[in-house]
């Protein structure tokens, strides 16, 4: 029963001293303080780096718009990092843990699971020479394995790939072996327009030559005038020719479904049919009965 005793007056004792409550209650300003300081200084930090690239835009040194993304991305996750390790640090020893033995035995401790961390090495050095050989930037579409879609972010750890459906990949760079970028250069559409083998294949051409040079007039993407090859193959029911326009990167979709529309509507004008699906029946019996006539 003493000890029962001499505790309730020792917790007593504890919660009655106002020293401890005010320094319970200065160490938690203080950790609110740290807190408020160091989102402060990441919101800061994030718009002078924002800041200093718009200005440093307008200069005479140019560096390409994609290489400028990634950087901003890469700079404003590195601050935040760093900020928030400080912050930690100081919390730390706001609530009298001793940050020196912490940060020694961490060290030991780290030096033996590194040998374990081989991965997360591997993602960081390869992170690392994604950025420095501007392999591929943020906005670029690019597939990576089955992975397709545009670069969200590029960390020294982790690549984010959103695809045109929405999902969001998230790629360890020590993964990403093979890279396809498609907005390093132009993109080349290419459209198959159907004649009828009964319709005047020449006329056909001519018509479709003389909208396709009237097409870069209408479409700031197409970069050269698209062509018109010829045909490409016979089918079953129709003449196939080909034509390729060469665009800014990634507007061949949008350009190919242009010149369709555009190829249908001039075609249409001009009284040239688009052939239809057909179908042969064959009749054997008129053949039955002549053979059983001549018998």
């Amino acid at each position: 029963m003493e000890w029962i005793i001499r505790l309730n007056e020792k917790l007593e004792e504890a919660l009655t001293n106002e020293d401890l409550w005010i320094g319970m209650g200065a160490g938690f300003l203080k950790i609110i303080a740290i807190i408020i300081v160091a989102g402060l200084v990441i919101r800061i930090g994030k718009a002078i780096i924002r800041n200093f690239v718009r200005i440093r835009a307008k200069g005479p040194l140019q560096v390409s718009v994609r290489r400028e993304n990634t950087l901003v991305k890469l700079l404003e996750n590195v601050i935040s990092y760093v900020t928030y390790f400080v912050a930690f640090i100081m919390i730390l020893e706001v609530v009298h843990i001793d940050v020196r033995a912490l940060l020694a035995g961490a060290g030991i401790v780290g030096l033996a699971v590194g040998f374990g961390a081989q991965n997360l090495v591997r993602d960081i050095i390869t992170g690392f020479f994604i950025i420095f050989e501007d392999q591929f930037s943020v906005g670029d579409y690019v597939r990576v394995g089955t992975f397709e879609g545009h670069v969200e972010e590029i960390g020294l750890r982790t690549t984010k790939i959103k695809s045109w459906t929405g999902e969001l990949n998230i790629l360890p760079n020590g993964s990403i072996i093979e890279v396809t970028n498609f907005s390093i250069h132009n993109s080349i559409a290419i459209v198959d327009v159907s004649i009828a083998y009964e319709g005047e294949i020449e006329k056909a051409e001519a018509v479709i030559k003389e909208m396709l040079a009237e097409m870069p007039l209408k479409y700031e993407e197409i970069v050269q005038p698209p062509e018109l090859l010829g045909v490409q193959t016979f089918g079953n029911a129709e003449v196939v020719l080909r034509i390729t326009c060469e665009t800014l990167p990634m507007k061949h979709f949008y350009i190919a479904r242009k010149i369709r529309k555009e190829v249908k509507m001039r075609l249409d004008e001009h009284g040239i049919d688009i052939p239809s699906p057909r179908m042969v029946l064959y009749n054997r019996e008129p053949q039955q009965q002549m053979e059983k006539g001549k018998q």
